[in-house]
């Protein structure tokens, strides 16, 4: 996975979350991984729905686990 979705995800969550770009993969746990916690979440779906232009409804986001659900959750619905 090596899309631009990927490399836009990728560079928020590494300024973010302080965590460096290439540790940062598909297969990467939000939460687990980078100590990311809930309000960081809720923080990274705010600032990916406006700059994808893609609505995120609630119940949708505690689907998301890795970098890969997002990634695949926002180009489902570009």
């Amino acid at each position: 996975m090596d899309s631009e979705v990927f490399s836009r995800i990728r560079g928020y969550l590494a300024e973010q979350l302080e965590v460096d770009p290439e540790k940062i993969t598909p297969d990467s746990d939000i939460v687990n991984d980078f100590g990311a916690d809930s309000l960081d979440v809720i923080d990274m779906i705010t600032v990916l729905s406006d700059e994808f232009g893609v609505e995120i409804p609630d119940e949708d986001i505690e689907n998301f686990h890795t970098v890969g659900d997002v990634v695949n959750y926002l180009e489902d619905r570009m």
